[in-house]
C-alpha cells in the first residue's frame, strides 16, 4: 500500500518541491517519518494521527513509513501536516493518489483536523507553477496570498475532512482569486505623516528628496530634538510607490519571515524597517542556528532602513553592513548550504554629534571631552560613511521657526518631483537592470556622467581639499547626476556638482 503526494518547503525564500511518500506494511504499529526532516516535521506524526482520528476516518493499525525527497535536504516547518495525512489515506484506499500529481499540499493541522497558515505560500507558489503544477490546496488565511501567481488554481480549505471530500469529487470549492490591480488602488499610504509636518529645515528636506529620488543612503548629524527622527519616518511618504514586481518580491521575503497580516495577500507600501540599537549581527543581516531567517536589512528589501543613534549599535553590527549596500543582497553561508536574501534597501541614519549631543551647537556647552567625542564619532568606520552617499547636517529649530504658522510643502508635491526624477532613471536604465542612480556601476558611471570642463575642475578642486576617496568621488558622481535629473537636465552642470560635494563634507568636518 503506497502513495505518492507532493508538498514544498523553502531555502531562503525560494521554493522547492518535496515528494511525499507514504508506505503501509503488515507490521507492528508504527509511524515513522524520514528524509532529513526536523523536529517540527518529526512532530507532525503526533498531529496528523489526532487530526485523522478526529476526522472521523479510521486510522491504519498498521506500520506507517513517510519519505520526504529528496533525503539529503533537510526539510523544515509544519507545512507537511496535510500531506502527511492525505497520502496515509491515499494508502488505505479513501483517496486515489494517482489524481493528485498536479496538486501542492500545504498547511499544518491541529489536532482536531482544522488548518492553520504557514510560511512562505508566496515563494513555494512560484515555484509551484514554474515546476507545471496546476493546482495548490492550501489554508483559507494564506490563499489570497498564494493565489497572486497567474497560471496556479488555488483552494482555499478549512479542514482535512473539507479537504479530503473535495479531492473524492464530493463537495466544489471555488478556486480564490485576486485582483493585483484593485489592492493597489485601495492601498493607502500613511495619513497621520507628511513632510509638511516639519518646522523649518528645509535643507535637510532638499537633502532628503535627492536621497529619495536616487535612493541614496543618507547620514543625519544633530543635537537632539532638532527633527531627525522625524524627517525620517516622513521619508517613506515622497518614495515613489512599489511596482508590481518589486511588491510581489517584498512579499515574498515578509511571507517567509512570517510578517504578514491575516488574509493580507499584497504588501503594497514600501517597507520601514527601525531596528533597536541593542539588535545582533545575526537579526539585522539574517541568520540563525537552527532555521535561517531574514534580517532586517532583508525586511527592508525595497524600503527603508533607519538607523537611529547610529553610534550605539555595536561595531560589529555596522560593518555587516558595507557588503549588502555594496552587493544589494546578503549570503548566508553554512556547512550544508548557501542562502542568498535580497537586501537592496535604502539606508538612512541619524546621530548626535557627541555623547551630551550640543558639540558645535553656539547655543548651548558641550560637556564632552575632545577624546570622548573621538571615541564617540570613532564607532563609525571609514569604510562605511563612504558608502553613505549624503551626510547632512540637521541644526537645532530656534522658536521663531516652531511658532511659525507657515505651513511646508507637502509629501505629495515632493513625491511628485521624485516619481519624475525615477522615471528619467528607470528609462536611462532600460534593459540593464538597473532602476536608480544608487545603483550604478562603473560601466554606468562613466556612460551617464560625463563632466564639462568647469564641472571637472571643481570635483578634482573637492577631492583635493577635502581627501576623499576614490568611493566617494563615485559617490558625488551619482548625487550629481540624481540631482540633474531632479532639475529636468540631461547633462551635469557644475551647481549640481557642487550641491552633490556638500552633501559629502561633513565627514570631513567631524571625522577629520
Amino acid at each position: 500500500m503506497y502513495s505518492r503526494l507532493y508538498s514544498s518547503s523553502l531555502i531562503g525564500i525560494k521554493g522547492f518541491v518535496v515528494e511525499i511518500e507514504t508506505h503501509l506494511d503488515n507490521q507492528l504499529p508504527a509511524f515513522n517519518v524520514v528524509g532529513l526532516p526536523d523536529s517540527s516535521v518529526k512532530e507532525s506524526r503526533e498531529r496528523v494521527t489526532a487530526a485523522i482520528k478526529n476526522s472521523d476516518f479510521i486510522f491504519p493499525n498498521k506500520k506507517i513509513t513517510v519519505n520526504l525527497a529528496p533525503a539529503d535536504v533537510r526539510k523544515e516547518g509544519s507545512a507537511f501536516d496535510l500531506p502527511i495525512a492525505l497520502g496515509v489515506l491515499c494508502s488505505t484506499g479513501i483517496l486515489e493518489f494517482e489524481n493528485l500529481s498536479e496538486i501542492i499540499f500545504l498547511g499544518e493541522l491541529s489536532l482536531e483536523g482544522t488548518l492553520r497558515p504557514i510560511h512562505g505560500a508566496l515563494s513555494i507558489a512560484v515555484e509551484a507553477r514554474e515546476r507545471g503544477f496546476k493546482q495548490m490546496v492550501i489554508t483559507e488565511e494564506n490563499a489570497p496570498e498564494a493565489a497572486l501567481v497567474e497560471g496556479l488554481e488555488v483552494i482555499a480549505v478549512k479542514n482535512l475532512r473539507q479537504c479530503v471530500d473535495y479531492l473524492n469529487g464530493e463537495i466544489k470549492i471555488e478556486p480564490t482569486k485576486v485582483n493585483v490591480d484593485e489592492l493597489f488602488s485601495t492601498s493607502k499610504s500613511d495619513e497621520f505623516i507628511n513632510m509638511s509636518d516639519v518646522k523649518g529645515q528645509e535643507a535637510v528636506k532638499r537633502a532628503l528628496e535627492v536621497s529619495a529620488a536616487g535612493g541614496h543612503n543618507m547620514l543625519m548629524i544633530g543635537p537632539p530634538g532638532s527633527g531627525k527622527t522625524m524627517l525620517a519616518k516622513r521619508i517613506t511618504t515622497i518614495l515613489p510607490p512599489l511596482s508590481i514586481d518589486e511588491s510581489l518580491e517584498t512579499t515574498k521575503i515578509h511571507s517567509v519571515a512570517g510578517l504578514l497580516a491575516d488574509r493580507n495577500a499584497l504588501i503594497t507600501m514600501r517597507p520601514f524597517r527601525s531596528p533597536h540599537h541593542t539588535i545582533s549581527d545575526a537579526a539585522l543581516v539574517g541568520g540563525g542556528m537552527s532555521k535561517i531567517r531574514p534580517g532586517e536589512i532583508s525586511l527592508a528589501h525595497h524600503g527603508v532602513l533607519f538607523m537611529d543613534e547610529l553610534p550605539e549599535f555595536a561595531r560589529n553590527v555596522l560593518e555587516v553592513l558595507r557588503q549588502p549596500i555594496e552587493e544589494k543582497n546578503i549570503v548566508i553561508s553554512r556547512t550544508k548550504m548557501t542562502i542568498v536574501y535580497p537586501a537592496n534597501f535604502m539606508l538612512i541614519c541619524s546621530m548626535n554629534p557627541c555623547p551630551c549631543g550640543n558639540f558645535g551647537d553656539p547655543t548651548k556647552e558641550c560637556t564632552c571631552t575632545p577624546q570622548k567625542i573621538k571615541n564617540y564619532l570613532g564607532k563609525i568606520s571609514g569604510p562605511l560613511l563612504d558608502r553613505i552617499d549624503i551626510h547632512v547636517e540637521v541644526p537645532g529649530v530656534n522658536y521663531k521657526e516652531l511658532s511659525s504658522e507657515r505651513v511646508g510643502e507637502s509629501s505629495a508635491n515632493v513625491r511628485e518631483r521624485v516619481i519624475k526624477a525615477r522615471d528619467i532613471q528607470i528609462d536611462r536604465f532600460k534593459g540593464t537592470g538597473i532602476f536608480k542612480n544608487a545603483d550604478m556601476g562603473t560601466k554606468q558611471l562613466r556612460k551617464f556622467c560625463n563632466l564639462d570642463s568647469a564641472s571637472a575642475e571643481l570635483l578634482k578642486m573637492a577631492m583635493s581639499r577635502l581627501g576623499l576617496s576614490a568611493r566617494a568621488y563615485d559617490r558625488i558622481l551619482k548625487v550629481s547626476r540624481t540631482i540633474a535629473d531632479l532639475s529636468d537636465s540631461d547633462s551635469i552642470q557644475a551647481m549640481h556638482i557642487s550641491e552633490a560635494i556638500q552633501y559629502r563634507s561633513l565627514d570631513r568636518e567631524y571625522w577629520r
